[in-house]
């Protein structure tokens, strides 16, 4: 009887055009909209209203905040997401150093936490603390072994590295030492700096005296420019490698006629139009890419997709967590955090995601192209 009464009610709220209201999942995004990692925070801040606002019988509904590039900031903003506003998920923070600082908090709290960044050291090794947190950019390891691919198919034998002195150039540093040292690079020199530093003058000419074949600069944003245009005006004559984190326009502009050559390994969106039809994340990025445009008059950098990729995640994953537990638990969380691991096959921006209990960001080799500078723009490297 009470079902009936439940159907009869329900009828009558459709025939007067009422809809009964959806559970509310809540959902905290935290990006480096301000500081010195603004030039990648601010694409994905403005990704927020492009995320889906609906999974299933759920309406979504997203919490920003800027913690202004710094981790002590970042772990203010975690803390009052978690306490103060109940999110059922994370997304961000925007920085590698940043998303170390705040993998406890997470993780004590129960809260599942999708990171848009680069280090593979959120997620691996894998931990109790880090089983809740996931990736939503390619592994190290994935991008990495595509550049030693290229250096030794060219015949590459020495190798300088310069990369960030934090967890993205550790995870770096870490990672292509071994690749090089499996195909018998000879890594001849490696040096560090900050994101915030103006000049890598002394690092450049320590590199430039090494004389290698080929500089791997590990860095992000604006400033993975930085000791590539160094390193030209001193005269450096070898082959530039980057990583994923060198992948936005601001490279480009800054990097100028010393960034011609550059090799990288990326996302398909920076050379979206040399992609084959048949590469099943194409017209996904072509749909968020076109949505970007149409709301901000430019294209968004591929760090924008990162977060625009984690809230698809979401979108199929919080439905399934829903079977079993209410939003707003944490018997929910839990689900969804579950939900997330099991993720099989979902096409992305970015590549196909399949998580696994051993493997919190999903990608394979359909998550990179390599990518090199012609004239001034990104083109894949034929």
């Amino acid at each position: 009887m009470a079902i009936r009464h439940l159907a009869i009610a329900l009828a009558l709220l459709s025939a007067l055009g009422i809809q009964p209201a959806l559970a509310q999942v809540k959902i905290g995004v935290v990006a480096s909209a301000t500081g010195p990692t603004a030039l990648v925070g601010i694409p994905q801040k403005n990704t927020v209203p492009l995320l889906p606002t609906q999974a299933g019988g759920l309406d979504i509904q997203y919490i920003a905040l800027d913690d202004a590039s710094d981790p002590t900031q970042t772990v203010t903003a975690f803390k009052k997401l978690i306490n103060e506003d109940k999110v059922d998920a994370l997304i961000g923070p925007t920085g590698s150093p940043n998303s170390m600082s705040v993998l406890q908090f997470a993780a004590e709290s129960g809260t599942p936490m999708l990171a848009p960044v680069g280090a593979a050291s959120i997620v691996l090794p894998m931990t109790d603390q880090k089983k809740w947190a996931f990736k939503t950019t390619q592994n190290t390891d994935i991008i990495a072994t595509a550049l030693v691919g290229d250096m030794v198919r060219r015949g590459i034998k020495t190798v300088g590295f310069i990369g960030f002195g934090d967890a993205y150039g550790d995870d770096w540093h870490r990672v292509f030492s071994a690749l090089a040292a499996q195909h018998h690079l000879d890594l001849i020199a490696s040096e560090r700096y900050q994101r915030s530093d103006s000049s890598v003058t002394g690092q450049a000419l320590k590199l430039l005296a090494a004389r290698p074949d080929a500089i791997l600069i590990a860095g992000t944003g604006a400033a993975a420019a930085l000791p590539q245009t160094t390193l030209k005006q001193q005269g450096y004559q070898g082959v530039f490698y980057q990583t994923h984190g060198a992948a936005l326009p601001a490279f480009l502009k800054l990097g100028g006629q010393a960034a011609e050559g550059t090799i990288l390994a990326a996302s398909l969106m920076l050379v979206l139009p040399e992609v084959p039809d048949s590469n099943p994340s194409k017209a996904i990025a072509q749909d968020y890419i076109q949505r970007y445009q149409d709301l901000y008059g430019e294209r968004p950098a591929t760090f924008g997709a990162n977060v625009y990729d984690a809230g698809l995640l979401l979108q199929h994953a919080l439905p399934i967590a829903a079977q079993s537990a209410k939003p707003g638990t944490p018997e929910f969380r839990a689900a969804l955090r579950d939900a997330l691991e099991q993720t099989h096959e979902l096409v992305a921006t970015q590549g196909v995601y399949n998580m696994s209990p051993e493997d919190h960001s999903g990608f394979d080799e359909r998550g990179r192209e390599l990518i090199t500078v012609k004239n001034g723009a990104w083109t894949l490297l034929k």
